[in-house]
């Protein structure tokens, strides 16, 4: 698992490009707190873990209620519902979102970390590269519904799906790697928040570790464009950049990871 570690630490000097929020660069004036705010978790290994109600986007979130003066409602929700809920403007925000072409119509982000996704395989699928599980059609890939990935790991998913060889779990992550030991799924895409659980003996023994090669994603809160006007979405943005230029999100992070990867993840103001 080390070796995983020391592959991403390369990025750190690769992630200042990507620190400006999308839209407006700076806070033009104050978050409006006239009425209730609504923000929404899910459950994903160190982000959230609803097992011990806390994590780094729960961490965050409070920081952000702290910081505003806001009342928001904070919620758990599966991630594909958050997603129709941004949309609709129904729910005001949400955390550690990626960009797609199609959610930059209805969401806007403020980046504050960056991360590298990995193929988590069965050895016994005899999987040494990617092409290996492509071709294989016995074999299934697992993947939380409503999740995208990097450029090369959205081409796997988008082709298993294709093929009727994809499971998709509304439930998290625990029930994919249930599934993969249990040898109902032979793989699965990861990312360093589910470094905890790869620790166990037994995940350790079954599978291997493969790169997708891409570079770091950027990640950030998700502002939904039909219940935020532009301004407010900069103000919240600037709350965002308030707290990497303070260090405030990378003491967060470094709650949850060690202090050279934490580093490697957050966003340099």
């Amino acid at each position: 698992m080390q070796q995983v570690f020391r592959t991403i630490l390369w990025q750190a000097a690769l992630l200042a490009a990507l620190a400006a929020p999308s839209g407006p660069a700076a806070a033009q004036e104050a978050p409006d707190c006239a009425r209730p705010l609504s923000l929404a978790l899910h459950d994903h290994g160190l982000l959230y873990s609803a097992d011990t109600s806390s994590g780094i986007d729960k961490d965050i979130a409070d920081e952000l209620i702290r910081r505003s003066g806001c009342r928001i409602h904070v919620q758990l929700l599966p991630r594909a519902r958050i997603w129709q809920l941004i949309e609709s403007g129904a729910l005001d925000f949400s955390l550690s979102g990626i960009s797609t072409r199609e959610r930059e119509k209805f969401a806007a982000f403020a980046w504050y970390f960056s991360n590298k996704y990995y193929l988590l395989v069965r050895r016994d699928a005899q999987v040494a590269k990617l092409d290996d599980f492509e071709r294989n059609k016995a074999l299934q890939l697992g993947v939380i519904r409503g999740f995208r990935y990097s450029d090369s790991a959205n081409r796997l998913v988008d082709a298993l799906t294709a093929q009727q060889r994809l499971t998709q779990s509304s439930s998290g992550l625990n029930a994919l790697f249930s599934a993969l030991l249990a040898g109902q799924l032979q793989g699965m895409i990861i990312e360093p928040f589910d470094y905890p659980t790869l620790d166990s003996a037994r995940i350790r023994e079954l599978t291997s570790i493969i790169e997708f090669g891409d570079k770091a994603v950027p990640h950030g809160l998700i502002m939904s464009r039909a219940s935020l006007p532009e301004a407010q979405r900069a103000a919240w943005a600037g709350l965002i950049a308030a707290m990497r230029r303070d260090g405030t999100m990378l003491r967060i992070f470094e709650k949850y990871f060690k202090p050279d990867l934490a580093r490697a993840m957050v966003l340099a103001d």
